[in-house]
């Protein structure tokens, strides 16, 4: 059978200190992530990290969480459904999460177990490749694929910053938004920040969210004045990727600028990056200084639009 294997960032189970401390621990402790030594590293972790974030982030989990579960969660399993509707029979599509539950290793493991895969594509939710992100997902496909007497047909896919239509249904999600409105807002594109070292490393992520914004801006046809790349959800005091979304959005009334749109191409569904850092935490913050219009324009979530460009993706990655 053809597998595909969506793959998520992951979310706590619950919005709770305990859920959130496990899920932190799982995902600050992968050295694709903090790429500091361990010995040096987890005492700090352990100590003072996850004693002092869990409370704070669980808190911001209850402000967004839904009956069902956590958004990231839902909208996922909702996506996935979706893609497997319209792939149809052939094709088994299961969901993932890198850290947390359903994890990678307890659903490749049991379809490889079953003998159930003829050909895998490994499709990770990550527009845009980081080593932090994508490459993390690989090394855990990798560990688990390398220890099988027959390994399938395998395809991991490590990027869909530049597809034509994954930039169409951005584009679409914007020209929505901007009918709804009766009006086109300074628009921010907003991306997960890096620490700087990454892309002095030889990480493409800060080149690929450039080029994904260039894309953009061509289909929109869009002018300089009318938009900017920004990076958010930055962590420690190492120099993250710039300019900061926070800064930028102080920044904006000063310049004459005070109706802002905010869309986060980097996200395949909302999560608490978006939903409250973005759409509550910094639409105050810019409401404060004297913007007077703050909009975020939702992820694809399990849109049609979302499913669809999915559903290209895989048959083109098949197709090669």
């Amino acid at each position: 059978m053809r597998v595909v294997l969506l793959i998520n960032l992951g979310t706590p189970s619950e919005a709770t200190p305990y859920a959130v401390r496990k899920y932190l621990a799982e995902f600050l402790s992968d050295p694709r992530v903090v790429e500091l030594p361990a010995w040096l590293w987890k005492p700090i972790l352990y100590t003072i990290v996850l004693p002092t974030r869990s409370k704070r982030l669980a808190k911001l989990y209850q402000s967004i969480w839904l009956d069902e579960g956590s958004p990231l969660a839902v909208y996922s399993k909702k996506l996935a459904e979706r893609v497997q509707t319209q792939l149809g029979d052939f094709y088994k599509v299961v969901l993932a999460m890198r850290y947390g539950r359903p994890s990678i290793k307890d659903v490749l493991t049991d379809l490889l177990a079953r003998n159930a895969i003829d050909s895998l594509i490994v499709l990770p939710l990550y527009p845009q490749y980081s080593a932090a992100t994508t490459a993390s997902c690989f090394d855990v496909v990798s560990n688990i694929v390398k220890k099988q007497r027959f390994i399938p047909f395998l395809t991991f896919n490590s990027s869909y910053f530049d597809q034509d239509f994954y930039i169409k249904a951005l584009a679409e999600k914007i020209r929505g938004y901007w009918e709804r409105e009766g009006t086109k807002d300074y628009l921010l594109f907003s991306f997960h920040g890096l620490p700087k070292y990454c892309s002095k490393l030889g990480d493409p992520y800060e080149q690929q969210c450039y080029k994904t914004v260039n894309l953009l801006a061509s289909e929109l046809d869009l002018s300089p004045d009318q938009y900017q790349l920004v990076f958010q959800s930055r962590f420690g005091k190492a120099e993250w990727l710039q300019p900061y979304c926070d800064v930028v959005l102080q920044e904006l009334p000063s310049q004459g600028i005070k109706r802002v749109a905010v869309i986060c191409p980097g996200f395949a569904v909302d999560c608490l990056e978006t939903l409250e850092e973005i759409s509550k935490r910094y639409r105050e913050l810019f409401l404060k200084l004297g913007g007077e219009s703050f909009n975020y324009i939702p992820a694809l979530n399990a849109s049609s639009e979302h499913s669809s460009l999915l559903v290209s993706l895989i048959h083109k990655l098949f197709e090669h």
